[in-house]
């Protein structure tokens, strides 16, 4: 026992990423997490409010008191899609989601989400860090602080951007903050056109084998320079990063290649649909990600903030709400549902933890044909992995204005999180500028009702 120990701990020094146990058995072992950048408006969407459509057309603040965040409020707007129960468990779900209806009985609601910021920035730090302010890490890379890597070959954080661009906050967004720069996600280019990782391969014109020579004579000088220095363990944590860079060039190109797909899972996912198709690939990519041992997956849908074209280019619908929404909805519900089903098609769902937020919602009175942004309310949803499917916690008030019953913040979902791969939210900490770090920072409790015992 004491030589196994021993193995085990040398071989986690020589790889940092190497996969670890976690404090308790755990119901998944990685992590999908879509993210709907924008503000996605739970009241046309998850959050049924038969109140709202009875007072469709009536001043939402008759007082003139109160002021949103780019608007003062106008009448109370009735959802734009009409609500209808679905699956065994009868959830009501809004007909901008008719794929995902048919998933509700593998999906777990929670309604009673908040933000603590009304800026598209903060509010995705928040919610990728729990902290409003930029620097601190991300769920992705406390992750794989924790629990290490099931893959030699791949990243343990990978993160799939929107095609468009990056999210509002950047990079930020999967940064390892204070925690070793190893653990911060690594971007991968979902364009069929552009390779996998930027700068992966060797420019034209490099001489063909001198590569993997120079290769060895630098693992030779490094493994040499770090056997004089055995206390240095940040010199080994560097040569496994580049170990890991060299597989790369051939991991990357294979996991990323979807032509071995069957033509039935490219229908499944649209491939060929030009709106849907986008999207669709990153799932299927997240999907083989997982399959690969990779712990922890990120999606974007939708990209940077800007004024709209023909529509924004994510969730925040200001101004038109049924152009950007309907074009977004139809592209999140082809694509999440086409990996709920998958995963559960190939046996994967119950090991694999997907989770669906944006960073806030959206108001029920109107902002002429738009709404502006709620962090007093809005609904992220989790799939797989220990999820009761077909369950919800928490709720709104009648009009989802604000978060009623059980409010949760970032903290709370964080530690169910945790909690499925294994960890103790409490118990995962980094020591930083005098004080054990974590996630879940002073706050935080596990959703035991959405949570299979």
């Amino acid at each position: 026992m004491a030589l196994a120990s021993m193995l085990h701990r040398d071989a986690q020094a020589a790889n940092p990423l190497a996969s670890k146990r976690g404090h308790h058995p755990a119901k998944a072992r990685a992590v999908i997490h879509i993210f709907c950048p924008g503000g996605l408006s739970h009241v046309d969407t998850w959050d049924y409010k038969p109140v709202l459509t009875k007072r469709h057309g009536q001043p939402f603040d008759p007082d003139g008191k109160l002021t949103f965040f780019a608007s003062k409020p106008g009448n109370c707007q009735q959802s734009y899609w009409p609500f209808r129960q679905h699956g065994e468990c009868g959830r009501w779900i809004s007909d901008l989601f008719p794929k995902l209806a048919q998933r509700v009985d593998d999906i777990a609601f929670l309604h009673s989400m908040q933000s603590k910021s009304a800026l598209h920035g903060p509010a995705m730090f928040m919610a990728n860090t729990g902290n409003i302010l930029p620097g601190f890490p991300t769920m992705g890379a406390w992750v794989t602080y924790g629990l290490g890597s099931e893959s030699e070959d791949l990243p343990s954080f990978v993160v799939l951007p929107d095609p468009r661009g990056l999210p509002p906050g950047g990079v930020l967004n999967w940064g390892s903050g204070f925690l070793p720069a190893m653990h911060q996600g690594t971007a991968i280019s979902t364009d069929a056109t552009k390779p996998p990782i930027a700068d992966l391969f060797p420019p034209e014109g490099y001489v063909k084998g001198s590569e993997q020579a120079g290769r060895d004579f630098l693992q030779t000088l490094n493994r040499k320079h770090a056997a004089q220095r055995r206390a240095n363990t940040e010199l080994d944590a560097r040569i496994a990063a580049y170990e890991l860079a060299a597989r790369l060039q051939l991991s990357a190109p294979e996991a990323t290649d979807v032509r071995s797909e069957s033509e039935a899972t490219k229908k499944l996912y649209q491939l060929d649909h030009e709106d849907l198709g986008p999207f669709g690939r990153q799932c299927l990519l997240a999907r083989r990600m997982v399959e690969r041992g990779v712990r922890f997956v990120q999606i974007f849908c939708g990209a940077e903030n800007t004024t709209a074209k023909k529509i924004r280019p994510n969730w925040d619908s200001h101004e038109d709400l049924v152009r950007d929404h309907g074009y977004w909805g139809a592209v999140l519900d082809h694509g999440a549902a086409a990996l709920i089903a998958d995963l559960k098609s190939r046996g994967l769902l119950d090991e694999t933890l997907v989770i669906c937020t944006s960073e806030f919602g959206r108001q029920p009175a109107s902002q002429g044909k738009g709404r502006d942004h709620n962090p007093g309310a809005f609904t992220a949803w989790m799939a797989g992995g220990g999820i009761r499917g077909g369950s919800a916690y928490g709720s709104t008030d009648d009009l989802g204005f604000q978060a009623a019953d059980h409010p949760l913040y970032s903290y709370d979902l964080h530690a169910t999180a945790l909690h499925l791969l294994g960890i103790d939210h409490e118990k995962l900490t980094f020591y930083h500028n005098g004080l054990n770090r974590r996630l879940t920072d002073v706050h935080g409790k596990v959703i035991k009702d959405i949570v299979v015992s």
